[in-house]
């Protein structure tokens, strides 16, 4: 019997081979589109949670209240870890790590003539211990046990000796905060895996960091590592948060931060707060993007669904002579569904072509290295995901289809009832109103992705080049200055302790206070060490007083405040009064415009510099428009000069801004490719509809045009009904699409308004697509000879 319907499920196929084709490449795309967005999702799931210990694994984070506003800092105190291991019993392992990818460092590791720039961790000598990050060599518990001890990847290994078998016990040199250090590797571990948040080459210890370069970090008034523990088996969460909330006070007391715990693995997918409130993440683009993968996908199935139910009449004989002879409805049911699943299946197929040969565009829009062998591992999910499609979308076709009366089928008198027709109508204004509120949505992401970018940030982005200083660069950045400076092409030069754009605000403090300052006031002040130069380099505009000046005298008394800095202070007329940093007398000397540090998705935080003559770990650059590659190589041959041996690392300022939308631009350019593939299946749906529409007027369009009836008239015929069921779909789908992007504009502080213009274009576009996609059967039938079309029976 199976073998029977197959062969009856082929034969339609070929006989109806354009609609056959429409079904299986609509289905196709449905589903191929549904099985990225799943490996996509499934990848993104899968994020941090590889680690033995992922059900215990927690990240320590500080709450803290700054006028009347909640925030949430990942930053902790450098000896917190030690005090937790040490003073609450829940806790089995607590673990300092300092990342300087978070912070934007990199340092370069030489090893002999090789020089390699790289990002890495300083932590406790328990972090292979915490976090499951296998070692090719080395114990866990005692690779970092020893100060000057260094744990490296495979490839950094390599890289730096040829081998890892080379590296293992060798010494290795590397330059920071203006100091060379020494180190001995101990072990080597495996490369990091895609799926992890933490990216590092090496691993040295925290006693490093805190004894020998950053001696602050041991003080409790001071933050900045990132603390992470593991709870032993069947503590309980929320008690043990409750013990933690104020634990600071025991070494701080009087401090403003209280602790809490989130899950490690959350960190990636429930990432954002606002005044304190957990309110979503990336999670929230995975709930978008599942939910438009299953709408492609149910588009595809509701012309399925359309084309078969349409094409009812052309079975209508079968279906009587079978019913005749004694066919059941459930032995029609099971044909049909046969059929329906006969197509699913051939549509998998030709989607597994689609997925592989779009892999690799896919993976470079996602940022991600996806394999094709996600096929293969996934091949049972793939199959039941399909048949169950095929069962949905072949089921109201197939029960419709089996309930006709043999009599009335075999005499040719059934007509489609009003129900059906309003189903089907339905559904088409379901799949174009779905389309249109993906087109509005894609302009409205650009538009607010092209603002952010474009949007003034307060100094001037364009022709700056960042570049990283360390070894004799750093030691001696005078001279370095004043040869960069007279490389043709170069219009300035400055010099500033951390980059300026930073989503956390980078190094900040609150340790500033002045005349008047409220006891419940607290600051947290965006802060950086700059030199004489950088603020005319940056083209920071001034509000009041001047800027810092090379012929001033002890430059470091004064200090440069913002208008955000200044409006929470609450100071009038600033300029010349005196404030204490960290204890020390400072005076205002001016008060700069305001100035992004983050993306827009952040409010204008309170920035002060401090000019200094040393300190610095970048230089911003200044180049005239249009001579930036020459200039950029004269710059190398001076760094080269000071760093023989070392990579030359620069960074446009305007493309180091744009990467903090790089989330954003991937899920424009994702919405934009399924907008045109959901309009597209809706297009081959209502081409099949069209199609059908056009074949069974074939003898009324024969006697109109008999009658003298011209080409609009006959395209006006056709394509009335369709037109007027795209304008339904754009009625219900404006004030749809309306309320879900007005929703997501709200987790931007500067953002555009909507434009109407969206709504317009996005409205003409759904229309001419679908009139081009029902003219071009309405006009082939307009333009056919209508003699062969009345004689034909």
């Amino acid at each position: 019997m199976l073998k029977n319907h197959l062969k009856i499920a082929w034969r339609n196929l070929r006989r109806n081979s354009l609609f056959s084709l429409i079904n299986v490449l609509g289905l196709s795309i449905g589903l191929a589109s549904t099985f990225l967005i799943f490996f996509w999702v499934t990848d993104e799931m899968s994020v941090d949670k590889f680690h033995e210990n992922n059900d215990r694994l927690y990240q320590v984070m500080m709450r803290s209240e700054e006028n009347g506003i909640v925030k949430i800092h990942d930053g902790t105190q450098g000896p917190l870890a030690e005090a937790l291991e040490k003073d609450l019993p829940e806790v089995e392992n607590a673990v300092t790590v300092m990342n300087l990818q978070e912070v934007g460092m990199s340092i370069t590791f030489s090893a002999g003539e090789n020089n390699f720039k790289t990002q890495g961790l300083f932590a406790s000598s328990n972090f292979f211990d915490v976090f499951s990050f296998p070692l090719v060599y080395g114990d866990a518990s005692q690779v970092l046990n020893k100060k000057e001890a260094v744990v490296v990847s495979e490839s950094f290994a390599v890289k730096l000796f040829g081998s890892v078998e080379k590296a293992i016990n060798s010494p290795i040199e590397y330059f920071m905060f203006g100091q060379n250090q020494t180190a001995q590797i101990s072990g080597v571990f495996k490369d990091t895996p895609d799926n992890s948040t933490m990216k590092f080459s090496f691993v040295a210890t925290k006693q490093k960091l805190l004894e020998d370069m950053w001696t602050n970090g041991k003080e409790w008034g001071n933050t900045g590592p990132n603390t992470y523990i593991t709870l032993k088996d069947n503590s309980d969460v929320k008690a043990f948060e409750s013990k933690i909330d104020r634990f600071v006070d025991k070494y701080n007391e009087g401090n403003m931060f209280s602790l809490f715990l989130r899950k490690y693995a959350d960190t990636y997918l429930y990432g954002n707060y606002k005044d304190g409130i957990q309110t979503g993440g990336r999670i929230t683009y995975i709930k978008l993007f599942s939910f438009i993968g299953l709408l492609v996908l149910l588009i595809a199935c509701i012309n399925f669904m359309n084309l078969s139910t349409a094409r009812v009449t052309k079975r209508f004989k079968e279906i009587g002579i079978k019913k005749t002879v004694g066919g059941t409805k459930n032995h029609l049911v099971v044909q049909f569904l046969t059929e329906s699943l006969f197509l699913a299946l051939l549509s998998l197929i030709v989607a597994m072509l689609l997925i592989v040969f779009l892999m690799p565009v896919f993976n470079f829009i996602t940022g991600k290295n996806l394999g094709l062998t996600l096929i293969f591992e996934h091949l049972g999910v793939l199959t039941l995901a399909t048949i169950i499609t095929g069962l949905i979308a072949g089921s109201y076709p197939a029960f419709y289809l089996s309930r006709f009366s043999p009599l009335a089928t075999l005499k040719g008198k059934f007509k489609s009832k009003g129900g059906e027709l309003l189903a089907r109508k339905g559904l088409v204004v379901f799949q174009f109103t779905a389309s249109l509120i993906l087109i509005i949505a894609v302009l409205i992401i650009s538009d607010q992705i092209n603002y952010a970018i474009n949007k003034p940030i307060g100094y001037q982005k364009g022709h700056m080049v960042q570049i990283d200083l360390e070894g004799k660069a750093f030691e001696q950045s005078s001279s370095f200055f004043d040869e960069i400076e007279k490389v043709d092409g170069v219009e300035s030069v400055g010099a500033i302790s951390e980059s300026i754009i930073s989503e956390d605000g980078g190094s900040s403090t609150y340790g500033i206070d002045w005349a008047g300052k409220p006891d419940n006031l607290e600051i947290d002040f965006v802060f950086r060490n700059v030199n004489h130069n950088l603020v005319q380099t940056m083209n920071i505009q001034m509000a009041d007083g001047d800027t810092f000046s090379k012929e001033m005298g002890d430059l470091e008394s004064y200090l440069l405040f913002n208008e955000e800095a200044i409006r929470l202070m609450g100071l009038q007329n600033p300029v010349g009064k005196k404030v204490r940093l960290w204890g020390e007398e400072k005076v205002i000397l001016g008060v700069m415009k305001n100035f992004h540090t983050a993306s827009v998705l952040h409010s204008i935080s309170p920035v002060v510099f401090r000019c200094s003559p040393m300190g610095h770990s970048l230089a911003m650059v200044r180049v005239k428009s249009g001579e930036e590659a020459n200039t950029l190589a004269s710059m190398n041959e001076v760094f080269e000069k000071f760093n023989p041996g070392y990579d030359f690392s620069y960074t446009f300022q305007d493309q180091a801004y744009n990467l903090q939308y790089l989330t954003e631009q991937r899920i424009l350019s994702l919405s934009r490719y399924f907008a045109i593939l959901a309009i597209f299946i809706s297009c081959l749906g209502l081409f099949g509809l069209a199609a059908f529409n056009t074949e069974t007027r074939i003898k009324e369009i024969g006697i109109r045009k008999v009658l003298g009836s011209s080409t609009y008239q006959i395209l006006s015929l056709l394509s009335s009904d369709f037109m007027r069921l795209i304008g339904l779909s754009i009625l219900l789908g404006l004030p749809i699409a309306y309320y879900v992007m007005s929703d997501w504009l709200l987790k931007f502080e500067y953002r555009v308004d909507i434009s109407w213009s969206s709504f317009f274009l996005s409205s003409i576009l759904t229309v001419a697509v679908a009139l081009i996609t029902i003219s071009f059967q309405a006009l082939k039938a307009a333009h056919a000879n209508p003699v062969k079309s009345l004689r034909t029976e």
